[in-house]
């Protein structure tokens, strides 16, 4: 048989799941001495070469570790959030004597390209993960060749060590305080609702109504993808089902929303209240100010790194708990939801 079988193919044929391949491979514990010949004797028969980068995340030291944000390039570039993060991140390797490798890509790149050039290489010990969507096969992945890794962003897989905050709380304070401005009519643009943070978010917007026992609309839920043009979109939705104040998942978001306010002759805070979330720089410069989440970006992308090295120079036993660290949020209340006149 072809060399060229995959990891997935040598499991099929062996019978066990793809992680037991790649655990018998890396000659790591937990299985079962006839499960781990039968495994060896399906690589011997087909000549299977076992992925060589994999494989030395394992068993050799290099001090680099990878960033790893599955956003198009224009993303990275565009949006302050990520500038922000990865200071964090190379400030916290720096500081530990590691070096940083980043990989951008010219546009949205499938989950075997993304894995193949940039933990493919062979070059890191391990890597942090942001801006990942549910689905997204990549985390699986990193969880079945046994590499070192730490999100940024919560993750549903109780396995994955990651930094947040509560997207939850956070998003619920914004919305509580716009309904104790006395607001009934409260619209939000959500990010893309495959990512955790943005559901999440969500959740913390209907729990802050019901709490004020106001009814769910769902004509005042939008759904956006983090950019100022579905903010702007978006707006331009919930304005013409007279939202009298908006919720944005993110401050690009609400910096699109202000911008289609002011096409339409509104006023903020006097006809739209707005709240926007992160407190990026642009918040406070904007006119008027913008009313915002605070989450500390940087120290998120700072602890993720320090998480990381700190497993890497210190391995854990064979199948700790899972570290997850929540990070306080802070909501900055200006001018633009109308509390300070």
């Amino acid at each position: 048989m072809s060399s060229s079988l995959t990891l997935e193919e040598i499991a099929k044929l062996a019978g066990v799941s793809r992680s037991t391949v790649s655990r018998v491979i890396n000659d790591q514990p937990n299985v079962r001495a006839p499960v781990r010949e039968r495994v060896w004797q399906v690589i011997r028969e087909t000549g299977y070469q076992p992925h060589a980068a994999a494989r030395s995340l394992v068993t050799r030291r290099t001090r680099i570790v990878g960033a790893i944000i599955p956003e198009a390039l224009t993303t990275l570039f565009t949006d302050p959030f990520f500038p922000h993060l990865l200071c964090g991140i190379t400030l916290a390797c720096n500081s530990r004597g590691y070096q940083l490798m980043l990989s951008l890509f010219n546009g949205p790149a499938g989950p075997e390209e993304m894995y193949r050039r940039v933990v493919g290489g062979g070059h890191l010990d391990g890597v942090v993960v942001a801006s990942t969507r549910v689905a997204d096969p990549l985390v699986g992945r990193l969880i079945d060749d046994s590499v070192p890794f730490v999100m940024v962003g919560r993750h549903p897989d109780e396995r994955v060590r990651y930094v947040d905050i509560d997207n939850v709380a956070a998003a619920r304070m914004a919305v509580d305080h716009l309904a104790r401005l006395g607001h009934r009519r409260i619209g939000i643009v959500t990010g893309p609702l495959d990512m955790p943070s943005a559901s999440d978010r969500l959740e913390g917007y209907r729990r802050a109504l019901a709490a004020h026992k106001l009814r769910v609309d769902e004509g005042l839920i939008v759904e956006g993808d983090f950019t100022e043009a579905s903010g702007m979109a978006a707006a331009r939705r919930l304005l013409s089902v007279r939202a009298t104040a908006i919720f944005a998942a993110n401050d690009g978001m609400a910096v699109g929303a202000l911008k289609v306010i002011r096409e339409r002759g509104l006023q903020v805070p006097e006809d739209v209240a707005l709240v926007g979330f992160d407190d990026l720089p642009i918040a406070a410069s904007l006119q008027p100010a913008l009313t915002t989440v605070r989450q500390p970006i940087e120290q998120m992308g700072s602890m993720a790194a320090d998480l990381l090295l700190s497993l890497l120079d210190n391995p854990p036993e064979e199948h700790p708990p899972a570290q997850k660290l929540i990070l306080p949020a802070k909501l900055v209340v200006r001018e633009s939801c109308g509390a300070l006149r």
